[in-house]
């Protein structure tokens, strides 16, 4: 526990450490915040004694004067705090939110198997913003509350002892008094944000099945239990109400007491003789300017608390090590790639059985190879050792002679590429969404080319921006054979040596099915290629094809003679494949 403690506070003082120059200025910022308003009743009182005296009609209005000019002062204090602090802040979580989002990516397959994207989001930019709140409200209002309290303390106990002793009493007193009632008021506030989770959460998946809720008449179930989310949301938001209502009311009548107090006291002190009637009206000002730093200093514990809890995952998260070992210094050639697997096995960390056992595969340079089978045979965890997503628990895997292991990740990225079946396409333009981001930059003609080259010149010209157009989200309004041409571009872009495509033209009818193959013949052209087929006819046309069965090869060879011999098992499961496409 102590060293994850440690750890996490190194963590935060990290953030700030590149920001020392702004955070001292920040410190002389908060401090004129904290005792500019400790400067006002000073001149209040001067004001009232000078008047006493029946000094020059100038001398006052110089006062209040100045006390104005010390409003507008305090004013602007409070508006560079404010921006020193948040400048601060946002840089620091963002630079925090992009060295985690950077880590994340960098772990493997096995960490994202067993986290949530929901629960790494919320690591990732909940857990920054509650680091960014706690600099920007807690370290603010604590350091100002308590530079504020120190200094109401020492000025009353300047003016008399027995005054400053009491309102120390006082402000240690109600502090214990607002944590308690707080402490009370925690279950009800987090049973009533539990509520309104609930409430976003019945309606966000009444959303998502709204279709079927309306095909299938269950609409009125779907509002009836929207209903009582709500009702148990008000029933919970009533009852944390409340609760704040009486914690206000006992706060508000433990201060009007103490001031009550403190107005009482300086009066006797003024009746002995011992202070001014302006230092009566002064320690009576000093006990309302108290509240706000009790409160202040109360209120962030709990904010304290939840920016440590963020830091403390967001520290866990980045010590997190990527099971799978850093790639070496090797680079791959230019060309089409040559890929061998040599007695490759594969078994999943928390599974004894091996998914891939003894598999030995020699592709050329420039060959296309379909891998075949039913589910559950080893396809995508091949197709994983080839990306290097994984490392092979037996067997090694080559390109161009070169072990996996031992290449450069930028190479291996440069030189490998894939496609899938769901490209994943976001809610920016379609350049952004073809060069990620510039990632892999290229000018608009460059892009333009590629698209006439993969069949999607009159798309582009249809779109109302061209390369400018935002996309919906998700690809949202394309179709599923322009969503993958878009995927194939992105590769034509990178220009890789070998491909891994993950049947493209599965999801898709049959006429753009063959916009989707001739596009997949341009891009294979000159590169070596392995296709993880569904549908077995697209395999027909590649050099070379290796049926998986349990994790092992059971048959391979040219696609037309296996499918020309009737004993063979491709040609039976052609044969399904052709029934069922029949049926459809």
């Amino acid at each position: 526990m102590t060293t994850r403690t440690a750890s996490h506070w190194r963590l935060l003082a990290g953030l700030l450490r590149p920001d020392l120059r702004r955070l001292g200025a920040l410190g002389i910022a908060l401090t004129g915040a904290a005792s500019l308003p400790l400067v006002g009743p000073q001149l209040l009182r001067a004001f009232i004694d000078r008047a006493a005296d029946d000094v020059a009609i100038g001398v006052l209005l110089g006062i209040a004067g100045t006390y104005v000019l010390l409003g507008v002062v305090g004013q602007c204090t409070q508006v560079a705090t404010t921006y020193a602090a948040n400048h601060i802040a946002w840089a620091a979580t963002n630079a925090l939110r992009e060295r985690a989002a950077a880590h994340v990516l960098a772990l493997d397959l096995a960490f994202h198997r067993d986290t949530t994207p929901g629960a790494l989001l919320e690591r990732v930019d909940g857990d920054a913003t509650a680091i960014a709140r706690f600099f920007t409200d807690v370290v603010v209002k604590v350091v100002v509350g308590g530079l504020m309290l120190a200094g109401v303390v020492v000025l009353v106990t300047v003016e008399d002892w027995r005054a400053g002793l009491a309102l120390a009493t006082f402000a240690v007193l109600t502090g214990v008094v607002i944590m308690r009632l707080r402490e009370h008021a925690v279950p009800a506030t987090a049973a009533d944000r539990a509520a309104q989770a609930a409430v976003v959460g019945t309606i966000e998946e009444r959303l998502a099945g709204a279709d079927d809720l309306r095909a299938l008449g269950a609409s009125g179930h779907a509002v009836a239990k929207l209903e009582e989310a709500s009702a148990a949301a008000l029933a919970t938001g009533r009852r944390a109400e409340r609760r704040n209502v009486a914690i206000w009311a006992v706060l508000s009548g433990l201060f009007a007491l103490g001031a009550l107090g403190m107005l009482l006291g300086a009066a006797w002190l003024h009746a002995q003789g011992l202070i001014t009637l302006g230092t009566v009206f002064l320690l009576f000002t000093y006990t309302q300017v108290l509240r706000m730093p009790v409160e202040q200093l109360t209120e962030q514990l709990q904010e304290v608390q939840r920016a440590a809890a963020g830091a403390a995952r967001i520290a866990d998260l980045l010590e997190q090590t990527p099971a799978l070992p850093a790639g070496g210094a090797a680079t791959l050639p230019a060309g089409a790639l040559p890929l061998r697997c040599a007695a490759v096995s594969y078994a999943y960390p928390d599974d004894n059985q091996a998914v891939l056992r003894g598999i030995d595969l020699d592709v050329p340079a420039g060959a296309r190879v379909g891998l075949v089978g039913r589910s559950g045979s080893g396809k995508t965890t091949l197709g994983r050792l080839l990306l290097r997503l994984v490392d092979p628990t037996a067997g090694t895997v080559l390109v161009a002679g070169t072990d996996l292991r031992d290449l450069a990740a930028a190479s291996l990225r440069a030189r490998i590429a894939t496609v899938t079946q769901d490209v994943q396409l976001f809610r920016t333009s379609v350049r952004d969404n073809l060069t990620l981001f510039g990632a892999h930059p290229a000018d608009d003609a460059r892009l333009t080319a590629v698209l006439a080259e993969v069949g999607l010149d009159g798309w582009l010209a249809g779109l109302p921006e061209g390369l400018a157009t935002t996309l919906g989200p998700g690809g949202a309004g394309l179709s599923a054979g322009e969503a993958q041409l878009l995927g194939f571009a992105r590769v034509f872009l990178r220009d890789p040596g070998l491909i891994l495509l993950d049947e493209a033209s599965s999801r898709v009818d049959p006429a753009t099915q063959a916009r989707v193959e001739a596009a997949t013949d341009r891009l294979l052209a000159g590169r070596t290629a392995v296709l993880i087929a569904h549908r077995l006819s697209s395999v027909l046309r590649c050099d070379h094809v290796v049926l998986l069965e349990h994790g092992e090869i059971v048959e391979q060879g040219p696609p037309r003679t296996l499918a020309a011999d009737a004993r063979s098992r491709f040609a039976a499961l052609l044969a399904l494949d052709h029934d069922r496409e029949g049926v459809l």
